[in-house]
């Protein structure tokens, strides 16, 4: 069983996950040469910001601190199908992330949040796949 502090560390990779997505998502929007994907990303990359507000929040409550160290991001080419293939990929991957944690987390207020948060990140994929589709 996890303790207060694994909970900790899963909660910090998570925000620091929701941080690189929200300046990948905002960096994207402002170059995507088509309105619709741009105003949705921009939209989506709010929407993790948020996220990044409900984690710090479970984080700071339970002793912790978030951490705002990030790796290099990996932006993707500048055509509008790469970049939301990315956008879907990195949605995926919340998705796994957080449906792994809400398993084998024992903590009420952690895993109501984290099921709130998976609820979204799979509507932010579907919105992706909706404006990729739309583009064949």
């Amino acid at each position: 069983m996890l303790d207060t502090e694994d909970i900790i560390k899963l909660l910090n990779e998570d925000f620091v996950r929701e941080l690189e997505t929200s300046m990948i998502y905002v960096y994207n929007s402002f170059i995507m040469k088509d309105c619709d994907p741009s105003r949705v990303t921009e939209a989506i990359s709010v929407d993790e910001m948020r996220h990044m507000w409900w984690l710090a929040d479970l984080i700071t409550k339970r002793g912790g601190k978030p951490t705002m160290e990030h790796k290099e991001l990996d932006f993707s080419d500048d055509d509008l199908k790469s970049m939301l293939k990315r956008q879907i990929q990195l949605e995926s991957e919340g998705i796994d992330r957080y449906n792994y944690q809400i398993e084998v987390i024992y903590d009420d207020e952690v895993v109501g949040v984290l099921k709130h948060i998976l609820d979204e990140e799979k509507r932010h994929r579907k919105e992706f796949k909706m404006r990729l589709e739309g583009m064949d």
